[in-house]
């Protein structure tokens, strides 16, 4: 592999050009050094720097300082060498690139010997030396046009499980690792992805099953079979900071999962809080001859100005005569009362009169008119209203069991997805829409002819 050429003024430094010296100078200073790990760490990114290796995963679990050689240390390392280069740092979010963009800065400013600084360009997202080299910081996800990178660093580009688990923002974060970072490498370019594991479908799973190249560091909190430091299977990985007591205190408080993803670096498909994901079947082809309903879970408030609104929707339920349960198609918005009321209509329309429809009706007389107004405009449609009675985690148990059992069937559809991730965050998700009206429609199917379901609003 071709080493990144420099043409560098002979000047006196500070630092070194060995990058472990220059990181032990940098963490004396602050009355620190390097743990055993950080020397593997630095060891790697040196193979990085000289060329010996172009696509390096560190994979690490929180609170391991991770970021500090690899985001802070190593780009100022690399700068005061190759200081005519161009490195792009991403992370989650902005402000944290921002953030690691300053220390970076700060850090060659003091220990980066004759490497100067361009005056006017000093910001903590966007810095330049005056031989030329720029460092660019932005979030993931965030624009990289007109940008070039002899070395890129990905750090952490997920934030929290909520991101984690869904397929959406997964496949987000991956499109713009392919068609914006890849795109934006020179020649011989190399790329550091730095990060704790949340999921087997996040970013670093995938560079794994590509197959790609890359050499990973993978350093579990507690050590198992084949440790690249070379520790026993249940030595802690910096028991200096954290020993094995806190590390099993830490692995009761955050649970198996959690615990697996993020500090063994193993994650485990998720199951979900109440829904057993990995029971729910996704199908293609359906049976005929469904006993099928719409229910709804109604907002009317639009998306905009900042605000994240709940969702209006209308998720239809089929069951065949073995008692298998079919979620058939799901409508969703965000709109004001007059487009909601529209998109309720046109629905009963298009599914037919043989689809009874589920309303919720909100305590009190606005609620009753409420359900007047629909029926009304739901002429000829079985319409069936009720309040809502017991908790969201009482009403969606019995839906839940269901696929506990193997017997909740999804139509693969562009709903899907976002359908697996409510379900999989019940009841501690940021929405429940989609799970409301499941447990809705699920209760219409499945106990028929109750007073809850107020059968006689047949509209004439």
């Amino acid at each position: 592999m071709a080493a990144i050429r420099t043409t560098r003024r002979p000047r006196q430094r500070t630092g070194t050009d060995d990058l472990t010296g220059w990181a032990s100078q940098v963490m004396q200073a602050q009355d620190m050094k390097p743990a055993r790990h950080h020397l593997e760490l630095l060891r790697n990114l040196t193979d990085v720097a000289e060329g010996r290796c172009d696509r390096l995963m560190v994979l690490m679990p929180p609170g391991s300082a991770k970021s500090t050689y690899a985001s802070q240390i190593f780009p100022a390392w690399w700068l005061q060498r190759f200081e005519h280069t161009n490195i792009i740092a991403a992370a989650h979010t902005a402000d944290l690139a921002s953030h690691f963009g300053r220390r970076v800065r700060n850090m060659l400013a003091e220990h980066g010997g004759e490497t100067a600084l361009a005056r006017d360009n000093r910001s903590a997202h966007r810095f330049a030396t005056e031989a030329g080299g720029e460092y660019f910081a932005t979030g993931v996800q965030g624009p990289l046009t007109g940008r070039r990178a002899d070395l890129a660093i990905i750090d952490d580009p997920i934030k929290r499980h909520g991101v984690a688990d869904s397929a959406t923002a997964r496949q987000a974060i991956w499109d713009w690792y392919r068609s914006e970072l890849l795109t934006r490498l020179k020649p011989n370019g190399r790329i550091v992805l730095v990060m704790t594991r949340w999921h087997e479908d996040d970013l670093g799973g995938r560079l794994l099953e590509t197959q790609d190249g890359w050499r990973t560091l993978k350093l579990p909190a507690i050590a198992t079979e084949n440790d690249p430091l070379h520790r026993q299977p249940g030595e802690a990985l910096w028991p200096e900071w954290q020993d094995l007591a806190a590390l099993h205190r830490q692995r009761q408080s955050v649970g198996s999962r959690i615990w697996s993803a993020m500090y063994q670096q193993a994650p485990t498909p998720p199951t979900g809080t109440l829904f057993p994901i990995n029971r729910i079947i996704v199908a293609d082809t359906l049976p005929t001859n469904l006993s099928c309903c719409r229910a709804w879970d109604l907002a009317a408030t639009e998306a905009g100005d900042g605000r994240d609104p709940d969702w209006t929707v209308g998720l239809k339920l089929g069951r065949d005569s073995d008692g298998k349960v079919y979620v058939l198609d799901i409508i969703r918005l965000r709109g004001g009362p007059n487009e909601v009321t529209q998109t309720i209509v046109a629905t009963a329309q298009r599914d037919g009169r043989s689809v009874p429809i589920g309303l919720p009706q909100d305590p009190g007389q606005a609620g009753k008119q409420q359900i007047a107004w629909l029926t009304g405009l739901l002429a000829g449609y079985r319409v069936q209203a009720s309040p809502e009675s017991g908790s969201k985690l009482t009403r969606a148990t019995p839906a839940a069991a269901t696929a506990e059992a193997g017997n909740l069937i999804l139509v693969r559809a562009n709903w899907t997805d976002t359908l697996l991730d409510e379900l999989r965050d019940f009841p501690h998700g940021n929405k429940d829409d989609q799970v409301d009206a499941l447990s809705r429609a699920f209760s219409m199917l499945t106990t028929p002819n109750t007073r809850r379901l107020n059968l006689g609003f047949l509209a004439r």
